[in-house]
């Protein structure tokens, strides 16, 4: 009787162990995670100060002088921390979502300055708007050919959002260029595509926008 006691009480010991082990465990890599989400929303946050103070600067260059890297190093860093951030804990995560929005305004800036940029200087920046959603049935596929398309044009800068994200900045892009709710949905030289488009009906649109955009930025040496 006393042995059975004992293995009991030796077993639930163990097992005691082992789960608040786990637990801790558990909770130690969540908060390391979520400080992680922090720091990058700080990063983010002092990207989208210094991205205006950036832009001060450079209208005090001359346009033969610039390149259409504002912030395209900050971009794709971000961009992959979110994507990995969303296959560790969750694209529903509370903080995966604020991290979700702060990186949405960080390209909408981006957005916002290429196109002053273009403007002013007489170029036609080539950007994609993409607009996606988690339960969309052929948007990863579509993401696979947009990364592709970059990897062909690197000059060209692709903005991803999520359509059902509870942001205004979004919702306005959204009804300006009037997106669908059929997904994915792209926006391309102010005209907007419904569905999946394959690489070569992508580059059919692509590459001619790109031979203008060179052109235009090879004669423009106006000042901002």
């Amino acid at each position: 009787m006393l042995k059975n006691l004992a293995k009991y009480f030796i077993t639930f010991f163990i097992t005691a162990l082992i789960f608040s082990t786990a637990f801790y465990l558990s909770n130690y890599f969540n908060n390391k995670k979520t400080q992680d989400i922090k720091a990058s929303e700080d990063q983010i946050a002092i990207n989208l100060l210094s991205s205006e103070t950036q832009f001060d600067i450079l209208k005090q260059s001359s346009c033969d002088q610039l390149d259409d890297s504002i912030l395209s190093d900050e971009l794709d860093v971000l961009g992959g921390k979110l994507n990995s951030m969303e296959n560790q804990i969750g694209a529903s995560n509370t903080d995966v979502t604020q991290l979700k929005k702060y990186y949405s305004i960080l390209q909408i800036k981006d957005y916002l300055l290429m196109s002053t940029f273009g403007k002013e200087c007489h170029t036609k920046p080539v950007s994609i708007v993409y607009f996606y959603a988690n339960d969309c049935k052929n948007c990863q596929k579509q993401g696979y050919v947009l990364t592709y398309l970059r990897s062909v044009y690197p000059e060209l800068r692709v903005y991803s959002f999520d359509y059902n994200l509870d942001l205004s900045a979004v919702k306005t892009l959204i009804s300006l260029n009037k997106v669908p709710t059929v997904l994915p949905a792209l926006v391309i030289d102010n005209k907007t595509y419904d569905g999946f488009m394959s690489s070569d009906a992508l580059d059919s649109i692509i590459k001619p926008l790109m031979s203008t955009s060179t052109k235009t930025i090879a004669t423009s040496t106006k000042k901002l």
